[in-house]
């Protein structure tokens, strides 16, 4: 899997587009900088977006093309991202670090994903806000008829709205719905996609 991660990011084009996430985007305009976690960034345009809007970003990807793409646009911008190249397993912060998380496109397989976001939520400040957009369950559909859509093409890797509400039920729901969009969104992202959205407050 990380090397089709690093044949995907390698390529001269942005495979996601430079633009931030429109869900994300909205969602950051009604918090107050401070710092953010960007989980699996790959080529970083919301967290350079973040940057770019005051908050000091912190970013991780397995993928070196990823980072170097995302250092480049950060460097384009004019803005600094804290970028590490690895996993989940290898971020070594502090608990209650974050003001904020980012989950744009993150899909963990099933037998992981409870874990992994119980993981990433310790990192986060009570009153830390949660923001994810990711493919729906019900998304397999649109990508068989659309591959252009994208989106994994194992159902335990897509989720529910009920799923993320659980994984993270020690926040105050802000927003949670599972939407039809019209995504655009470089190389990989585009037509119909069915997405779950979620943004919370920890406890």
């Amino acid at each position: 899997m990380k090397d089709f991660w690093e044949q995907r990011y390698g390529q001269k084009e942005y495979a996601y587009g430079t633009a931030p996430n429109v869900f994300f985007k909205n969602c950051l305009a009604s918090l107050t900088p401070g710092k953010i976690l960007m989980a699996a960034e790959g080529e970083g345009r919301n967290a350079v977006y973040a940057a770019r809007m005051g908050w000091e970003v912190y970013a991780y990807d397995w993928s070196t093309a990823a980072a170097q793409k995302a250092e480049q646009l950060a460097t384009a911008e004019q803005v600094k991202l804290h970028y590490q190249i690895g996993s989940l397993e290898d971020l070594t912060f502090s608990p209650a670090f974050f003001d904020a998380l980012g989950l744009i496109y993150v899909h963990f397989p099933e037998r992981i994903r409870t874990a992994n976001h119980h993981q990433l939520l310790h990192f986060l400040k009570p009153k830390g806000k949660v923001i994810m957009e990711a493919f729906s369950k019900e998304h397999l559909a649109y990508s068989a008829q659309n591959p252009a859509v994208g989106g994994p093409k194992d159902i335990g890797q897509l989720y529910t709205s009920t799923e993320i509400e659980t994984d993270f039920s020690n926040c105050t729901v802000l927003q949670s719905l599972e939407a039809e969009v019209t995504l655009d969104e470089g190389l990989y992202h585009r037509g119909q996609a069915k997405v779950v959205r979620f943004f919370g407050e920890k406890s």
